[in-house]
């Protein structure tokens, strides 16, 4: 498995996730109920990167005080040294739900930004309360501390800045990453580590493995010397999105399928009518943001170039999910796998 080109986004993506609610670049496993104050299990679907149903070590309702007293030292990737519990229970760790779940854990709370949430995970976070990042921004030290979190976990060192880390590390200890989803693969072993889970992350990981090399067994036949395109339509605009991240990372990095030439090497490209005859690609998968790129997609579909290229002609254009195609998480990753599986392979 190619393990980090994604990975050369951290700039990009660590302010991306956080703003994708707003425009394109600014962003297994059911909950199952206890009793409060006993451990929350997570099970993974045999569909998703987890290979197996581990309990969790994260209770969205249990007491704080069930957090085992005896501190390990570690230094998060800001040079914090941070004073961990043995076995956290209350994990908050925002837009890092995607790589809780994937190794068993049910946070304490959710991300949200106003009525969006990351609603490919729903139906495992149904009962873990929401937390809202107004415009991109952490939630006051007041909130945070209204979850009782014996242990928080920031995905990005933009969370960090404005005060936010000493606020929050008053709380609880706070590990910082730089961009946890530039390298899913170190992320998500540190987080093993982090949670007294390390177990299940290799599992989490081996799975994805072989999900990914099974993929690429049953595409390499069919998309020997093709390309594909990964667009983005929204309110602002229309993108080709790159190889570096999102739904581009897993068809260039993971399934080794050849990008467009417009974008190699690049994060994104504008997109408009006169570059299309440009393309060169063989199918296309197409990303309506949130439901605000309809009038762009419907003028760009309906466009005679459009009409005109191979993949139109040829039916090889898919609209996919807006969510996980623009997810950075392994359970993500998976569902992208099974959509260009399901749609090229059969």
């Amino acid at each position: 498995m190619h393990r980090s080109p994604n990975l050369q986004v951290a700039a990009v993506v660590s302010r991306g996730i956080a703003a994708l609610a707003l425009i394109f670049l600014i962003a297994v496993l059911a909950a199952c109920g206890t009793e409060k104050g006993s451990p929350t299990a997570a099970s993974p679907s045999p569909s998703e990167a987890s290979p197996s149903a581990p309990t969790a070590s994260a209770n969205a309702q249990g007491s704080s005080s069930e957090a085992p007293d005896s501190p390990r030292s570690i230094v998060d990737e800001l040079g914090h040294e941070v004073a961990l519990p043995d076995k956290p229970i209350r994990v908050f760790a925002p837009y890092m739900e995607d790589s809780l779940l994937s190794i068993g854990v049910l946070p304490v709370a959710q991300w949200g930004n106003g009525d969006r949430a990351q609603e490919y995970l729903q139906d495992r976070l149904a009962d873990v309360p929401k937390i809202d990042f107004v415009g991109g921004l952490p939630p006051s030290p007041e909130a945070v501390m209204a979850l009782e979190p014996d242990l928080i976990i920031l995905h990005t060192a933009m969370y960090a800045e404005n005060g936010v880390y000493e606020n929050y590390s008053k709380i609880a200890p706070t590990y910082v990453f730089k961009n946890a989803a530039g390298d899913l693969e170190s992320s998500i072993t540190k987080l093993g580590e982090l949670l007294d889970r390390s177990a299940e992350a290799e599992q989490t990981l081996q799975a994805y493995h072989r999900k990914v090399e099974e993929a690429k067994a049953r595409l390499d036949p069919v998309m020997k010397d093709k390309r594909a395109a990964l667009m983005n339509f929204n309110g602002k605009g229309m993108f080709l999105i790159g190889g570096n991240y999102f739904g581009g990372f897993v068809l260039s990095h993971e399934l080794g399928i050849a990008a467009s030439q417009l974008v190699e090497g690049k994060n994104s490209v504008d997109l408009s009518e006169e570059i299309l005859p440009e393309l060169g690609v063989d199918y296309i998968f197409t990303i309506n943001y949130g439901g605000t790129g309809t009038a762009s997609m419907k003028e760009m579909t309906e466009s005679a170039v459009w009409k005109s290229m191979p993949a139109a002609k040829n039916g090889q254009v898919y609209e996919v999910s807006d969510q996980y195609w623009t997810g950075s998480g392994l359970i993500a990753y998976g569902k992208i796998i099974d959509d260009v599986v399901g749609l090229i392979a059969p």
